[in-house]
Formats: structure tokens, C-alpha cells, sequence
């Protein structure tokens, strides 16, 4: 697709995978344009999510184990997994793959697939930020909370899997762990932490409008408050899209974006050479329509943001409660606790019992951090594959791509996946080996 440098490529999403595949091509010399329905940038799953880049703690959610452990969370009052079945023939076939996949062998396999992709994505993002200067409120360092015995013991395969692969690690008991953050409450058990010193945690939307501002300033057109009908496409290629609604943003700041196009009229055809779809699920009938059929559900997930307490500076480092697979990430002047993993409806309607969970969490380990009680629930839809690792690349029509499934990791793989997905449309042969992270796979 070479030919196609200096010509017109329309990117489907301005979450964080969206914004940085259209930064990645420009710099390969197209002319692009992202089209997003929302008036801003990173405003859906991107933007409440635990903000940790941790390619050591990468890990398809199909692992062995898995089944036992969602059914026996069911009557839980806290749960890191809720499972609220609907009829769906789509979700029914979702669960039988995922299930396939939480095979040892698949495990592994689905595992290294996805850190590949997590490691050259982080070293993507800090040589972007070095080279734009973004400031997105980055941590190093990643702690996974061990809170018995038995979660120091679990922990095991998941060491030796850090040892295979070559990824810095320590096993602290609890007197290390609290001098490492020391803010952590002394009242609950803490049997023991890993230490994962190299990855880190920053602010997906702070980053993701840091790059969009500068993307724009490079010739990047964002067309906010754009809703996609179709992708046309005529004898096996693509032609443009029909939109309507239409706005561009001088530049794309999420709090002020300003008009610049007249309205699209209903149906009106944009001329594109190439197409890349970054959304999330709701654009899945835009490839379904020219028989692309992707196993993506929208597995929910949730987190609450609230400022930190006068004179509290919060913790350190980002952390995860292993027991209840939730994260809690320090930011400038506030805290955020994110986790739960919630299949079946796709409607994005936050539950109770998540918010329970997260506070349970936020308030036992910092207590007084926070005004936990004036807690509110983000909630949003993770685009994830039953077996793990995104999907990305080519589709069997000509000029049509995807960028998509990145579920919980959307933020630690966007720089990463941007990069290889800029390059198959540009023609370049990817820095990392694409086996087993394209379409390819599902045949």
C-alpha cells in the first residue's frame, strides 16, 4: 500500500488506539482524518481506566483457572468478576472460545503474544513523550498486593512466567512493602507484594490529548460529533464512509472544541484510500456489513476518581489488590481505584456492586485519602477477544484495516499497536513479528 502515501486514510475512533494510529500516520505521510462520534478525544473506554502500562502483568483474561474462579464470585458481596448472562448468540459463541482458551498451552501462547506487543508499545510511548514533551503525570513502578499467604503461594506461575521471560521482578514480604509505600494502612493483612520496577502508570486521556493537540498541529484533521454509517466499499475496495454530523475541532481539546465544518449531510460520502477502524464494539456492524465477523464483546469495567484529602499526598506508586483485581493509581492531586470485569449486557449502566468493590478496596488500604463515601461510578466497555491479544491489520478487503480487541490493555499496547498498524497501511514491514496478533489467527 505504499501508493497510498500523501493520500487520504480516515481513522474510526479518537479513544487513545485511534489517536495514536492517526498521529503514527501522519508521520508516514498521509493525509488523515479521525472521525469520532463524541466532541472530544478519549472520552469513552480510554478514559477511566486504571492508567497502568505494566507489559509484566499483561495477561489474557482466558487463563486456566478462570471458568472456577467468574462462577465462584457469583454470590459474592465483592467480587473482581461479575458475570450477568443475556441471551446472545454472539455472547454464547464469545464464552465457548474464551473457555477453548483457558487451556495452559493457549494461555502461554496468547500470553507471550500479547507482552510482545505490550513491550514494544511501551518503548513507543516514552519515546513519544520524549519526543513531544508530554507530561501525563507518569510513576514508575508497579506493586501487586499480596494479602495472604495463599495470593503469595498463587503468585508462583505468574513469577516464573516474569522469570521466563526476562521481566525485572522481586518478591517483598510485608515489612519491604510498606517502607516501599509507606501510606499503605497498617489494619489490613499484607502477606507480601511484587515489585515490578520498570512498569509504570500515567494518565491515558491527559496523554491521549497531549498527542491529539500535536497531531493536529502536524496536519492531523479531527472531525468531532461524527457518526459513521458505513464503510463503502466497491469491487473488494474501499471507497469512503458515509457520515453525518459533523465538526472540526480547531484543535482537539476535550473542553472546548470548536466549529469549523458545516454539518455532513445525512449519508454523505467522504472519500478515503484507506480506512482504519480504532472504535470500540459499537463499530463492529461497520465491518460485520462487508462480512468481517470480529469475536469482540464489550467486557465492562469500572473505576471512581476523587481528589485526595487535604494534606494527604496519596500513594506513590500504582498498585493492584491481587485478591480483588483492583488497581489503584496515584495522580496529580487524586486518586483513582479501578477493576471489575463485568460480562454479559452490553448497556453501560454502572452496578452497585462494583462501586462497593472499589471503595472496599480504595478505603482499606488508604483510608483517609479520600472522601470515600462521595464516591461516584465510571463505567465503560473494554472491545476484548475471548482469547486475549488485539486484533490488527489488513482485512480481506483492500484499504479496510483494524486497530481493535485491545480489552483492558487498550492503554498500555495504543502507542505500540498505532506504530504497526501505521506501517502495514503504509507498506513498511512492522518492527515487531505480527504472527498470531492479526486476522490470520481466527481462521
Amino acid at each position: 500500500m505504499s501508493d497510498l502515501s500523501g493520500r487520504r486514510v480516515a481513522v474510526i475512533g479518537a479513544g487513545i488506539v485511534g489517536t495514536c494510529t492517526a498521529w503514527y500516520l501522519r508521520e508516514r505521510g498521509f493525509e488523515v482524518d479521525v472521525l469520532e462520534r463524541r466532541d472530544g478525544v478519549a472520552l469513552e473506554t480510554s478514559w477511566g481506566n486504571a492508567g497502568v502500562i505494566a507489559p509484566g502483568y499483561v495477561t489474557p483474561w482466558a487463563a486456566p483457572g478462570m471458568p472456577r474462579k467468574v462462577l465462584s464470585y457469583l454470590f459474592a458481596a465483592e467480587a473482581p468478576v461479575l458475570f450477568r448472562p443475556v441471551p446472545s448468540v454472539a455472547l454464547a459463541r464469545w464464552i465457548a472460545r474464551w473457555l477453548h482458551e483457558c487451556e495452559l498451552g493457549r494461555y502461554r501462547l496468547n500470553k507471550a503474544r500479547m507482552q510482545r506487543l505490550a513491550f514494544h508499545s511501551r518503548d513507543a510511548l516514552h519515546a513519544l513523550r520524549a519526543r513531544l514533551g508530554i507530561d501525563d503525570g507518569r510513576r514508575q513502578g508497579y506493586l501487586q498486593l499480596l494479602r495472604s499467604e495463599r495470593d503469595v503461594a498463587m503468585s508462583g506461575p505468574a513469577r516464573a512466567l516474569l522469570e521466563e521471560s526476562g521481566v525485572p521482578h522481586r518478591l517483598l514480604d510485608a515489612d519491604a512493602a510498606r517502607a516501599l509505600e509507606p501510606a499503605l494502612a497498617r489494619g489490613v493483612p499484607l502477606a507480601g507484594a511484587l515489585w515490578l520496577p520498570e512498569d509504570e502508570s500515567a494518565s491515558c486521556p491527559d496523554f491521549a490529548q497531549a498527542l491529539a493537540a500535536a497531531a493536529h498541529t502536524a496536519g492531523v484533521r479531527f472531525v468531532f460529533g461524527c457518526t459513521v454509517r458505513r464503510i463503502v466499499v466497491e469491487r473488494g475496495r474501499v471507497l469512503g464512509v458515509l457520515a453525518d454530523g459533523a465538526h472540526e475541532a480547531t484543535a482537539p481539546e476535550r473542553d472546548a472544541p470548536a466549529p469549523g465544518l458545516a454539518p455532513a449531510q445525512p449519508g454523505e460520502l467522504r472519500r478515503y484510500s484507506a480506512v482504519v477502524v480504532a472504535g470500540a464494539v459499537d463499530a463492529l456492524p461497520l465491518l460485520a456489513a462487508h462480512g468481517i465477523h470480529l469475536p469482540i464483546w464489550p467486557v465492562k469495567g469500572y473505576s471512581t476518581t476523587l481528589p485526595l484529602a487535604d494534606g494527604d499526598a496519596g500513594p506513590r506508586h500504582a498498585m493492584i489488590d491481587e485478591a480483588y483485581k483492583v488497581a489503584i493509581t496515584p495522580f496529580p492531586g487524586r486518586i483513582r481505584v479501578a477493576g471489575t470485569a463485568e460480562l454479559g449486557s452490553r448497556a453501560l449502566v454502572p452496578r452497585p456492586a462494583a462501586l462497593r468493590t472499589l471503595v472496599k478496596v480504595g478505603r482499606d488500604w488508604f483510608p483517609d485519602a479520600a472522601r470515600w463515601q462521595d464516591a461516584s461510578c465510571w463505567v465503560g466497555a473494554r472491545p476484548m477477544t475471548p482469547d486475549g491479544p488485539a486484533l490488527l491489520g489488513a482485512t480481506p478487503i483492500d484499504g479496510l484495516y483494524v486497530n481493535m480487541g485491545h480489552g483492558s490493555t487498550g492503554w498500555a499496547m495504543a502507542a505500540g499497536a498505532g506504530q504497526v498498524v501505521a506501517d502495514v497501511v503504509a507498506g513498511r514491514r512492522p518492527e515487531i513479528d505480527l504472527d498470531g496478533l492479526t486476522l490470520e489467527r481466527l481462521r
